[in-house]
């Protein structure tokens, strides 16, 4: 966890909405950017309302709100937000079990706002799948790194997810592809360099891919 996104201020946060923006360089540089999709889940509606103005100021676009965990839950896979910021205390269904139903599609990175920092809080949210929390009261100076850092964690998580899927893939397409020169090698005498060959060039020739190529094979020489 962030130790900032961890360190409560002294300033409300209704206060701190009228105090010196000190994150405007990187408000200005987003906006020449695609604005951040935020959707925002807290039961009180005061303190969400803060929230939305604290966003909206620093230049991310608040595409819903939800005042309890299950809206929350329903909106985040309408919405497909870049980032889920949510309150733990919530009616019908509390923020870390949504927390842990939203990551567990990987739809969104959350971030959990507690009045809170018990170890075992810490741990259970880890454990749900929020990249970050931000204690009560905040200013923008709290919450928007932990929207950032959670962003980033979100981004790199994602990105190890599809090197291993390609991994995968390329591990199946190997399997099979040698499975196919062995059937050619076997029903067909041809060599195994002959065999790879014919593959690739079958490939080539019919814009199929190795692997469709192998499959057929494999379907068919018996």
């Amino acid at each position: 966890m962030n130790e900032d996104a961890k360190s409560a201020s002294p300033q409300p946060t209704s206060t701190s909405v009228a105090s010196p923006n000190i994150q405007h360089d990187d408000a200005a540089s987003r906006s020449k950017a695609p604005a951040v999709r935020v959707l925002v889940a807290e039961d009180e509606t005061l303190i969400r309302l803060d929230i939305v103005e604290i966003l909206r100021g620093e230049g991310y676009e608040v595409v819903g709100e939800a005042d309890n965990g299950e809206t929350a839950i329903e909106l985040a896979k309408e919405l497909r937000p870049d980032v889920v910021l949510m309150d733990v205390k919530m009616p019908v269904i509390d923020g870390i079990t949504a927390a842990e139903a939203i990551a567990k599609d990987r739809i969104a990175p959350v971030v959990l706002l507690t009045a809170f920092s018990q170890k075992e809080l810490v741990e259970r949210a880890r454990e749900a799948g929020a990249m970050a929390y931000v204690v009560k009261p905040f200013t923008p100076a709290d919450l928007i790194p932990a929207l950032e850092i959670a962003r980033s964690r979100h981004e790199e998580i994602l990105a190890l997810a599809s090197e291993i899927t390609d991994l995968k893939e390329q591990f199946e397409t190997r399997k099979i592809v040698e499975r196919a020169k062995g059937l050619l090698t076997e029903k067909m005498g041809l060599t195994e360099p002959e065999a790879f060959r014919w593959i690739q060039k079958t490939s080539m020739d019919r814009r199929l891919s190795m692997r469709e190529v192998a499959e057929t094979i494999v379907d068919q020489v018996k």
